[in-house]
């Protein structure tokens, strides 16, 4: 009896510990005007991305979905529009493994669309394949899509107030690495079929989010635009419906008992988007709706000045 006591307790010590640690909570307080303001979110038709678009129209933000799939999108808008009343969220096609697809969503927005306050570069998949342009899919989608999205959309972003681009990496960033030869050869952040490999190659595609965005900040230095980025939180969403179904039937129950829900991980997404004053910590890293503090690679001059000058040569912006 004593030894079953004994071990519940101590499984309530270490549950009590990660819900204070790893799935610890927080709240935005951030209290930015968004009407009238425009705001894309990809991958907003689901979990942390429709969480943050249902917060921002309900501050009556225009709202637009950058999605790959129609159906679910508007499927999404109808909730939203449903919960805040708001008649001003709308659906934009975007596949973020497709450079084309950015490119034409790209020049849509910018014909369509007179203003842009806020890019969320929120999509992110864990998952093994290509994209269409040949990319490792993680590396595509998490990264290289999104950098030419911002790049697309940077002309417009300036024309406003004070824009921001708010890009989700990982707390997974510090595991990642880049090896630039690997990845100008085999156009993907690593190699192998195992699910120890694509993750590894995930971790690395976070860290590109973080260098990504650091490099990003000194070139927008001198005008009213600012970037962020941050960990939400370990979340209850759709992001690993690629992996495999032992994977699954290990992560659900898991998942269930200490993952954050999808308004929780939206939290530090709206801290970064709505607070008021952080524009001196453009650049950063965010958890917890508060500036956390990266390793030294992650805020590297050279590696991220190389990640962007390559990044620019694979999306043909160079």
């Amino acid at each position: 009896m004593f030894t079953v006591l004994l071990t519940v307790g101590l499984l309530m010590g270490v549950y009590i510990v990660l819900v204070q640690t790893l799935f610890r909570r927080s709240r935005c307080r951030g209290k930015a005007p968004m009407s009238g303001r425009t705001v894309v979110i990809t991958g907003g038709n689901t979990g942390i991305g429709k969480s943050t678009a249902l917060h921002l129209a309900r501050r009556g933000a225009r709202v637009i979905l950058a999605c790959r799939n129609r159906e679910k999108a508007e499927s999404a808008i109808g909730d939203i529009k449903q919960v805040t009343g708001s008649t001003d969220v709308l659906y934009m096609k975007l596949d973020l493994a497709s450079l084309k697809s950015v490119r034409s969503f790209a020049e849509n927005f910018l014909k369509t669309e007179s203003r842009l306050d806020l890019l969320i570069n929120n999509a992110g998949l864990v998952a093994d394949g290509r994209t269409e342009d040949g990319f490792g899919v993680q590396f595509g989608v998490n990264h290289l899509g999104h950098f030419l999205l911002t790049c697309l959309l940077l002309e417009r972003l300036k024309e406003g107030g004070g824009g921001r681009v708010v890009t989700l990496s990982s707390i997974a960033h510090r595991w990642g690495n880049i090896d630039f030869e690997a990845l100008v050869a085999n156009k993907d952040l690593g190699t192998g079929k195992y699910s120890w490999q694509f993750f590894q190659a995930y971790c690395s595609s976070k860290l590109c989010n973080v260098l990504f965005t650091y490099e990003l900040a000194k070139r927008l230095a001198g005008t009213n635009v600012t970037c962020y980025c941050l960990h939400p939180g370990i979340v209850r969403t759709g992001l690993s419906r690629h992996v495999s179904l032992w994977q699954m039937i290990f992560i659900e129950p898991i998942s269930r008992l200490l993952f954050l829900d999808p308004d929780t991980g939206a939290q530090t997404t709206l801290h970064c988007a709505l607070q008021e004053g952080i524009e001196p910590l453009s650049g950063r890293y965010f958890s917890c709706c508060s500036m956390q503090e990266v390793g030294a690679y992650a805020r590297d001059d050279a590696v991220a000045r190389k990640l962007w000058e390559v990044s620019e040569r694979l999306c043909g912006l160079s």
